[in-house]
């Protein structure tokens, strides 16, 4: 109980900063392009240097096992949802986009945090970066209605941000270089503009949203059933399969996999041209909505597990 208490609190907290975005812009301080802007800082600055910091940990026996099977199961976990959706939503790339990918990174992390303490981030690092390689190629090309294999480009993929994070994370981890505390500080400094930075945008894509119409439209509440419900259960089923020993690990895959829909698909629609309305609006109905879902599931959790 406890547990649920403290993530409907930080869900809460979260709120208030889409609330400050949704101010900004209203009262004119964030421009649309300025909003663009603020896309581009999270994808190439924040989000990665939350993945390296989440590597920056000592390497241990335990945590070594804890890279590969955290890695093994947010792959396993990211490809179910990612099936399940592209079966669920066909020709709507929007639709599949935004229930394939979840918001661990933004809003996963802060949650796992409260609950489980900084230590556990370290478990959601490798989530984060395939999450975030699959948004960077498989979702921009089901985005752009192009074949699922067009965006896995060899190229493009080793110069994605996230893959880079990921690799610094992983050769940082294994030779447990030592950084200079001016560097670590710096990181934590950028690392911390995720979750403010990616709200501030769910406000301001909010402000720009007609509300009365987002209420209405049904597809939202399909997305956000499957985001929230479906693919969380699934996970949540077969991480009862994973020892108990790693019950930690569990709770971080299993929080990182029932986050409402990505804010990236607002921020991917809007760099593409496609319509970022519509992705918009899928953020903010799951968004809501997670106030319920998230805690419920982790409460089902305690229970099973």
């Amino acid at each position: 109980m406890d547990t649920m208490l403290i993530l409907a609190k930080q869900i809460l907290q979260m709120f208030l900063l889409a609330g400050a975005g949704y101010l900004l812009f209203r009262g004119k301080k964030i421009s649309p392009e300025g909003s663009k802007t603020l896309g581009n800082i999270l994808i190439y600055a924040a989000l990665p240097a939350t993945i390296v910091k989440g590597f920056l940990v000592e390497r241990t026996a335990s945590s070594m096992l804890g890279v590969l099977y955290s890695g093994l199961g947010a792959a396993a976990l990211l490809l179910i949802a990612i099936l399940l959706s592209r079966w669920l939503f066909p020709g709507d790339g929007i639709a599949a986009f935004a229930a394939a990918f979840a918001n661990p990174g933004f809003f996963g992390i802060p949650l796992i945090v409260a609950s489980l303490g900084s230590g556990a981030v370290f478990y959601a690092a490798c989530f984060v970066g395939l999450l975030n390689i699959g948004q960077w190629t498989y979702g921009v090309s089901v985005l752009n209605g192009q074949p699922i294999l067009q965006g896995l480009q060899p190229k493009k993929l080793i110069r994605a941000p996230f893959v880079i994070a990921i690799l610094t994370g992983l050769l940082l981890f294994f030779t447990q270089l030592p950084l200079p505390e001016v560097l670590t500080g710096a990181l934590n400094a950028v690392a911390g503009l995720n979750t403010p930075l990616a709200m501030f945008t769910v406000g301001v894509y909010l402000a720009q949203t007609d509300l009365k119409h987002m209420l209405g439209r049904r597809v939202l509440y399909g997305i956000s059933l499957v985001r929230l419900v479906l693919v969380p259960l699934i996970c949540l089923e077969l991480l009862t399969l994973v020892p108990e020993t790693l019950h930690d690990m569990k709770l971080v895959l299993l929080i990182a996999s029932a986050c409402p829909v990505g804010s990236n698909v607002a921020v991917y629609a809007q760099l593409h041209g496609k319509d970022s309305a519509y992705a918009v609006e899928a953020v903010v109905i799951s968004t809501l909505l997670s106030i319920v879902t998230i805690p419920a599931l982790v409460g089902l959790a305690t229970l099973i597990w």
